[in-house]
């Protein structure tokens, strides 16, 4: 059976594209089944386009109030029906409702080794602690800011000389690997949450 895949973003869509392009290469059991985007003319919008991929627009800046937005926002992804939603590159926190109903159905995408660093500008974070090593996290998204349990991460040494912008562009190639590999494991049944942590499982499950 197909898991229904529903992506989150809100720029460029880097990540998105790369996942896409995964899927071409060696298919997921799944498909797209959707894009939603928090803001207008984002670059993942027009990726979507490009693939056919049906796109919601939920623009923040049309909300009188965040809790009105995230209605809208959780309305949006219902509509959809997704049985895997992946954000990436999505900067706004989801509420309490979205979380708890697709509890450990939603993949997140950070850049940094939570828990280090969570919250905005990890790279930075990073730099100013003087830390040797970085690199990214996919986990399930809870309540909390960066807090659901981790299913995989991927590291890298940080050069001596090395500016938040090139260690962003670092970090960011990273991702391109690690979210589609989160993605396949969840597509075929192996991934299994014991408390705070994900077991990976060997044998595929459906």
């Amino acid at each position: 059976m197909e898991t229904g895949i529903l992506v989150l973003a809100s720029g460029r869509g880097s990540n998105f594209e790369h996942l896409l392009a995964e899927h071409a290469r060696r298919p997921f059991r799944a498909r797209f089944v959707g894009l939603i985007v928090d803001r207008s003319n984002t670059g993942a919008e027009t990726i979507a386009h490009r693939a056919g991929i049906p796109v919601g627009t939920i623009d923040f800046a049309d909300f009188p109030n965040r809790k009105e937005f995230d209605a809208a926002l959780f309305s949006a992804a219902l509509d959809f029906n997704p049985g895997l939603i992946v954000g990436a590159g999505f900067m706004r926190i989801l509420d309490s409702v979205f979380v708890g109903h697709f509890a450990h159905r939603i993949l997140n995408l950070h850049p940094s080794l939570l828990p280090a660093f969570p919250g905005l500008h990890p790279q930075r974070q990073a730099l100013d602690k003087g830390v040797k090593v970085s690199g990214c996290t996919v986990h399930f998204m809870d309540s909390g800011v960066d807090t659901g349990p981790i299913i995989l991460q991927k590291a890298l040494e940080i050069p001596e000389e090395c500016s938040e912008e090139e260690l962003t562009e670092m970090i960011r190639n990273l991702e391109h690997v690690l979210l589609p590999q989160a993605v396949r494991l969840f597509c075929e049944g192996r991934l299994r949450v014991d408390g705070n942590r994900v077991r990976i499982l060997e044998e595929m499950t459906y």
